[in-house]
């Protein structure tokens, strides 16, 4: 058990994090934010103030585009469109905080190595080791649709992915030790021995240059990774940090622990931390907290919410039964999401209505719904059944939901000593404890 749970907080550049028409909620300031950046400046020190780890962004890099084979749902909901680039963002998020964290999702499908490399690299630098990448292989069509890419099967996707890393860390370790000279007198900036030039060529990827960028404190961004197949755990253990996982219940989380353990073995690896995907609802009352969950949902237009389905599980739902269960359905993409999501009711599946809804409401994240105390207790309780490192935690109404849980639910955690009161470093890799 690690000394204290990990949060994080789980957002989208869009009009909406992870619950769809939360931009339509009373006292919601999404829309504002995305045109205005003191609001996610004011977020970030919240979330600060409340001594998260870090920032996590999702990214939705082309529309969704499968349901009705059309973009026109996602659009009409504003279903994570427009979605602003997030890396862009984190840059203003770092010159408002001291010591929070910076993650952002970058798809291996639109980015070349290098051009990743070099982008998180120089904010890494800038911002003294705060960044993180989450790295994910690119399932979606409309991604590669915008590019012009040829989208790859399930497992090849993970075999280019292998490759792209092994590029990565050449690039990363290209710099040595006492590079930089900086000799004025001299005049030399630096010792080209101690700059090594790598010439990679691999089955997908050509690549004879020298880093780009220097090393940041940390050393290279922490790397988090989503891969809940089985070719993607394969993945997450030869090359994650921090695994995040959307799970829809304790017992999810915990065959996914299981799981992660064994694929972790069978490689010869340590077995990386896990962050769960979780969406607090705190009231006042546990009455009211249920009351602002029911608004939520009640909220929600099923298309918008099947538009978001389609997009992730690469399957288009239209003109499907609704109230059927959801079978086992064989797709290119999200093949460990499809898997958990389509029976998570104990013997009674879920149909597809329900698991749209839970799509559109949060992506598939169980909500901790009650008063302060009841959603301090329940986070205590998963974190220590499932052995999980902590949390990636999305809003629902912003900034509030926010402000509230920083306000109301953090003092309790701290006051329990299973949460921080002061971060133990300046790099997001210290704070998260992986040093």
């Amino acid at each position: 058990m690690n000394k204290h749970i990990h949060l994080v907080s789980f957002l989208i550049n869009s009009p909406v994090n992870h619950t769809l028409l939360s931009w339509a909620a009373p006292g919601d300031n999404r829309l504002e934010a995305l045109g205005e950046l003191k609001l996610w400046q004011d977020l970030a020190r919240t979330l600060e103030r409340g001594k998260f780890d870090g920032v996590f962004f999702a990214d939705t890099p082309g529309v969704f585009d499968r349901y009705r084979d059309s973009h026109e749902d996602a659009v009409k909901y504003g279903v994570c469109w427009p979605c602003f680039d997030p890396v862009v963002l984190l840059s203003a998020l770092a010159a408002a905080t001291t010591h929070l964290g910076l993650a952002a999702t970058m798809s291996t499908s639109s980015y070349q190595p290098w051009t990743i490399v070099r982008q998180l690299g120089t904010l890494d630098y800038l911002s003294g080791g705060r960044v993180g990448w989450n790295i994910v292989t690119g399932h979606l069509r409309g991604e590669h649709r915008a590019l012009g890419l040829h989208q790859l099967d399930h497992d090849r996707r993970y075999d280019r992915a292998d490759e792209y890393m092994e590029v990565c860390y050449k690039l990363w370790n290209s710099v040595k030790p006492g590079a930089v000279v900086a000799d004025r007198e001299a005049g030399i900036y630096a010792d080209p021995d101690k700059v090594e030039f790598i010439d990679h060529q691999g089955e997908f990827f050509s690549c004879q240059t020298v880093s780009p960028v220097l090393p940041s404190p940390q050393g290279h961004p922490v790397l988090f990774q989503a891969g809940s197949s089985g070719r993607g755990q394969q993945f997450a253990v030869s090359h994650a940090d921090v695994v995040f996982s959307i799970q829809p219940n304790v017992a999810g989380m915990k065959r996914f622990m299981t799981d992660l353990a064994q694929a972790a073995r069978t490689a010869g690896k340590t077995t990386p931390a896990v962050s769960f995907g979780v969406q607090p609802i705190v009231g006042g009352t546990e009455e009211e907290a249920r009351r602002k969950l029911q608004d939520l949902v009640e909220r929600l237009p099923i298309d918008g919410c099947l538009a978001r389905l389609s997009g992730t599980m690469g399957v288009d739902f239209a003109g499907m039964d609704l109230d059927q269960p959801l079978a086992e359905i064989e797709t290119q993409a999200s093949q460990g999401l499809m898997k958990a999501f389509s029976n998570i009711a104990g013997d009674k599946p879920l149909t597809l209505r329900e698991v749209a809804i839970r799509w559109g409401l949060a992506v598939g994240k169980p909500q901790i719904v009650g008063t302060p105390e009841q959603v301090a207790d329940r986070l205590e309780q998963i974190w220590r059944e499932t052995g999980c490192y902590g949390y990636n935690m999305t809003p629902t109404v912003m900034a509030s939901s926010v402000e509230d849980f920083v306000d109301q639910v953090v003092p309790i955690l701290q006051q329990k000593g299973v949460y921080r009161t002061e971060y133990e470093g300046t790099t997001f890799r210290a704070n998260l404890g992986l040093n």
